[in-house]
């Protein structure tokens, strides 16, 4: 079984399937049996999602709510 150092250095070539079988094998086992390396691979599978979205300044109405109530409590 390969160490969580070796899963993680092989993970994003694990997720664009450019690793060869040998270490996709070795990286699977891993993850069946790591549960911080699983949360890892939770994290890259979530941060690629967001890089992928397109862009966009608008602040959702409810965060925007919840600063300006924020804000308020902060004045004197």
């Amino acid at each position: 079984m390969i160490s969580c150092h070796e899963a993680v250095e092989r993970l994003w070539e694990y997720l664009d399937s450019t690793v060869d079988e040998a270490d996709r094998d070795l990286v699977e086992e891993h993850l069946t049996r790591c549960r911080r390396c699983c949360g890892e691979l939770d994290f890259a599978v979530e941060l690629r999602q967001l890089l992928s979205r397109p862009a966009t300044n608008a602040v959702p109405a409810d965060v925007l709510r919840r600063l300006q109530r924020t804000l308020e409590e902060l004045e004197p």
